[in-house]
This record gives C-alpha cells, sequence and structure tokens, in this order.
C-alpha cells in the first residue's frame, strides 16, 4: 500500500463525521455514493470498491461490509478447474436505505429504494423497495408501512432537539439517570 493510500485510509477511519467519511470514501475509493450519506466507521468496501453503487440518503452503519466478489473460487484456482479465475458482482444500493450495524452485502446484490436492512443481516439476494429484511441469509419481514403501523406508538420525535433536552426528555420518559 502506498503512503497516500495508507493516509487516506487513516483519514476514512479518524474522521468522527459519517457524513464526512461518506465524501472520504467518495473522493478516495471509487464508491460511488450520493447526496445526504452517512459512513460509520469500521465499513469495509472491499478489494473492488468502485463496483458498489450507493443512492441518495443512505446510512451505512458501524462494521458493514460489502463484497464484491466471491472468495470461493479460491478453491476451483488451486484444483486447476479454473485457473485464473475470478467471480464478481456489482453492488447497488437505492435511495434512502439504512443499514445496521455488521451487516453483509454479498456481490451481485441490488437493494431498492425505502431499506431497512437489520442487524447483522447477510443480504444474498435482491431487496426489493419499501421493505424491511432481517437474518442470515437476510428475508423480507415487513412493509415500510407495517414497520411504521408496528412502531408508531414507541416513536420519539427528539431529532430537533439538543443533547441536554433529549437527555431531560428520555430520562423522563425513561425514569434513566
Amino acid at each position: 500500500m502506498s503512503i497516500k493510500n495508507k493516509i487516506t485510509s487513516l483519514k476514512i477511519k479518524l474522521t468522527t463525521s459519517p457524513a464526512h467519511r461518506a465524501k472520504l470514501v467518495k473522493d478516495n475509493l471509487g464508491v460511488c455514493i450520493g447526496e445526504g450519506c452517512e459512513v460509520y466507521s469500521g465499513v469495509s468496501f472491499g478489494s473492488e470498491p468502485y463496483l458498489i453503487e450507493i443512492g441518495n440518503n443512505v446510512r451505512i452503519t458501524k462494521g458493514v461490509n460489502f463484497i464484491t466478489h466471491d472468495g470461493g473460487v479460491w478453491v476451483l484456482r488451486n484444483t486447476g478447474i479454473a485457473k485464473d479465475s475470478d467471480i464478481f458482482g456489482k453492488i447497488k444500493i437505492g435511495n434512502n436505505v439504512h443499514i445496521g450495524i455488521n451487516s453483509v452485502i454479498m456481490p451481485g446484490v441490488s437493494i431498492g429504494d425505502n431499506v431497512i436492512v437489520a442487524v447483522g443481516a447477510v443480504v444474498t439476494k435482491n431487496v426489493p423497495s419499501n421493505t424491511v429484511v432481517a437474518g442470515v441469509p437476510a428475508k423480507q419481514l415487513k412493509t415500510i408501512d407495517e414497520y411504521y403501523e408496528k412502531n408508531k406508538s414507541r416513536i420519539d420525535y427528539t431529532k430537533h432537539m439538543n443533547p441536554t433536552e433529549k437527555k431531560d426528555y428520555l430520562v423522563n420518559k425513561y425514569g434513566a439517570r
């Protein structure tokens, strides 16, 4: 790895702003990233980041792994069946997508718009728009509308609050200290 690449990697790792990290990834790794995106720490864009396309308003949380090739071909190469071979797949993420902590997105997968990928999901197949997926392998749990209906009584509208107001609100609601 060149000095320039090491410095870039260090900048991406050390930045505390998910929005700034998204810009660094876009500008330096070759990932196609839209507007309003957030990339949290520990995200791996794999060895072919230029095969990843991410839409607008996408949040990629801590520890997500994008896999753009099938490492199992290594066995085929070593048996001589498929010498010098590789299998690659483009990954495409739509708009307004949340990808939960430690999820894995496999090669050749497309994720639609308005999708929630739950924590730890392994996405091996395309995900339609307006859905929530979870599990290993990831399966559709519900639609976005069903997710809202299930959770609307639990929603706290705190995004407009400063940290002190939010803490006071939550301590009051939950009796926490």
